[in-house]
């Protein structure tokens, strides 16, 4: 297996946290484990790591510090946020913050490391579909940038994949289970409004700033670019 993917697990729970320690190494990747929120901030800066798992409820420094913190030095980087807070406003709390994603404690391991491998999945690009062009708006995919008249707009990676999705179906509308599906990997509605958050976080980004909408809802269908 040829990964060489480096991920950074935050669990102060040990049993857990050598349980996903171990089964992540078994698939190929490099695991670093902090038990604290300091350990973390530590290996955070010595390391370039390709993905985050953490857990919220740590000692020293929550993992909604972390991720506030993680984001602030390394925008792209995708987090992945690990707790048995299940309620909406945990799961919003920790989306504003930066959060590419949300798995609710006990889950099943499948789930997890299904997750994982969608985030740290590398599309093999032809040159000719490195880019797209929407309107004024510029997206590179090999190097994870949005460009919106000629200012950079700076993108989680679930964000980022999300635009993606819909930039590469300009025009056409796309619903709320295909989002999931190619998205979040996930087959089923949770029944939360995580897309309907990502999107408006798309809107106040690649939108807001600007007079043309890019983004648009078509009621009881879906969404799309244009």
């Amino acid at each position: 297996m040829e990964i060489s993917h480096r991920i950074l697990l935050i669990e102060d729970e040990p049993k857990l946290g050598k349980v996903i320690l171990e089964e992540l190494k078994t698939q190929g990747y490099i695991v670093d484990l902090a038990v604290d929120g300091l350990m973390a901030e530590t290996m955070f800066k010595q390391h370039s790591y390709s993905l985050v798992l953490m857990d919220i409820n740590i000692p020293y420094k929550s993992g909604f510090e972390l991720c506030k913190d993680f984001r602030a030095l390394k925008k792209s980087i995708p987090i992945i946020m690990l707790s048995a807070l299940g309620e909406i406003n945990d799961k919003m709390e920790a989306f504003k913050l930066g959060a590419d994603d949300y798995i609710v404690k006990p889950f099943h391991f499948d789930e997890l490391f299904a997750r994982v491998k969608v985030f740290l999945k590398r599309p093999d690009l032809k040159d000719e579909e490195a880019k797209i062009v929407v309107g004024d708006l510029e997206i590179d995919f090999r190097n994870k940038t949005a460009v919106r008249a000629g200012v950079t707009v700076n993108l989680t990676a679930k964000e980022f994949t999300l635009l993606v999705l819909l930039a590469r179906n300009k025009g056409k509308v796309i619903s709320k289970q295909e989002i999931l599906e190619k998205v979040w990997d996930l087959s089923f509605d949770t029944g939360t409004n995580t897309i309907e958050v990502y999107i408006s976080f798309l809107r106040n980004k690649l939108d807001k700033p600007f007079d043309t909408k890019l983004i648009h809802t078509k009621p009881g269908f879906g969404y799309f670019i244009k």
